[in-house]
């Protein structure tokens, strides 16, 4: 009976978060406009979270039994798991400079369509704006439909753009964001010279990131390179000698995890020489 009464609880909570239209999110209609759009925002990054744990445990688990199936013994399996474990966070860090990366590169096109659209066709700015993110890559897309709607729902230029601030967390995003905003607000003739500079030096920016990645492309390739030679020469030692029985050793074991230690420590290096330097945000409010 208790293990059916977990059971049951277990699904009434997975309904519950599966059914954020049902009963639930009628009964927090009471609650302020601000703590329903911060609890939304924390079952919003809760999802990712949870997703990226059992994405951690099940890398965790793959590289036990890779390790285990190569090397035996309990150190190195041990050591292959926990550093397989931080592969997916890894992973969502790089899909994450992936999509800042993307925003820079269509930023200036996107500050291009929106000066056309208000110098030329004589529309406001956060019409342009919304207008021109219906053109943004897939990745940013969301965050423009979000600010779309809060505009069309309350005609709140400033709450709209901390919503586009929010889903996109990026400073390039934050600073044009912000000078849209005084735009808006201030208004005059001179709006045509201010988004041609703005898109200019949005321009800049992209194109110096992209120079310098350019630039190294070619240690980026040797980082991977030398990161994989000692895992083929890991399976070929199978072959030599004792193979898995040497692996199976003290000595084995305590050289295999020195060896995985020496070749994780490399790469973190090597990246975190070679990571280009992001902007702090300084318009979060």
């Amino acid at each position: 009976m208790t293990s059916l009464a977990f059971i049951v609880a277990g699904a009434a909570g997975v309904w519950l978060l599966s059914t954020p239209g049902g009963r639930t999110a009628g009964a927090a209609r009471w609650l302020p406009a601000s703590t329903r759009r911060a609890a939304s925002a924390t079952t919003r990054a809760s999802v990712p979270l949870l997703r990226s744990v059992l994405a951690g445990v099940a890398a965790g688990v793959a590289g036990w039994i890779g390790a285990w199936t190569l090397f035996g013994g309990v150190v190195a399996p041990a050591l292959v798991a926990v550093l397989s474990a931080a592969i997916p966070p890894c992973a969502a860090m790089q899909r994450h400079r992936r999509r800042a990366a993307a925003s820079w590169q269509a930023w200036p096109r996107l500050l291009a369509e929106i000066r056309v659209l208000v110098a030329h066709r004589g529309q406001s700015i956060p019409a342009a704006l919304f207008a021109a993110g219906m053109q943004a890559p897939i990745g940013m897309r969301p965050a423009f439909s979000e600010a779309a709607r809060t505009w069309s729902l309350s005609t709140d230029f400033e709450a709209s753009l901390r919503d586009l601030k929010t889903s996109l967390a990026d400073p390039t995003a934050d600073a044009i964001c912000e000078t849209l905003l005084a735009a808006h607000q201030i208004g005059g003739v001179r709006i045509d010279a201010r988004l041609r500079a703005l898109a200019e030096a949005a321009q800049a920016e992209a194109a110096a990131r992209s120079d310098a990645r350019a630039k190294q492309a070619g240690a980026r390739f040797a980082r991977s390179f030398v990161a994989t030679v000692p895992a083929f020469m890991a399976v070929i030692g199978l072959s030599i000698g004792r193979g898995r029985q040497a692996y199976e050793s003290s000595n084995g074991q305590l050289l295999v995890a020195f060896s995985v230690l020496a070749v994780a420590g490399c790469w973190l290096w090597a990246g975190r020489i070679m990571a280009i330097p992001v902007r702090k945000r300084v318009f979060l409010q």
